[in-house]
């Protein structure tokens, strides 16, 4: 079992930065992968980066591949993403997921097992 807690949500304007941070607790960090997703009102929730056991691995949709940044470290059992450039549309709730499986499936909410609450992350135009 793991217990996720996302925090660093806030307002930003367009343009601006935000650092989420999402910690664990439980079972040992280093033995999942971690990833983001995003949920819009309305829309399905999205995947958005992802990074494997020891972070030698990460992946990222389309929409955000360079301007956010997903890391870890595994002794402060911590991921982060950092987000640079935000765009109105980049406005959801952001939820981090753990998984123990690092494979081609990475990408499906679905496939995931552990997920935070979320934080809000508003970006203003």
């Amino acid at each position: 079992q793991v217990q996720l807690v996302e925090s660093g949500g806030g307002l930003v304007q367009a343009g601006g930065s935000l650092r989420l941070s999402c910690g664990a607790s439980g079972r040992t960090f280093s033995s999942y992968a971690m990833a983001w997703f995003r949920q819009a009102p309305g829309k399905e929730r999205e995947f958005v980066a992802a990074i494997s056991w020891r972070g030698g691995s990460t992946y990222y949709a389309d929409s955000v591949k360079g301007r956010f940044t997903i890391s870890r470290d595994n002794a402060k059992n911590t991921v982060y993403l950092q987000m640079n450039s935000l765009q109105p549309e980049d406005t959801a709730v952001y939820y981090c997921a753990a998984r123990e499986i690092w494979d081609a499936t990475l990408f499906g909410a679905d496939e995931y097992d552990y997920w935070g609450q979320g934080t809000q992350v508003t970006v203003s135009s």
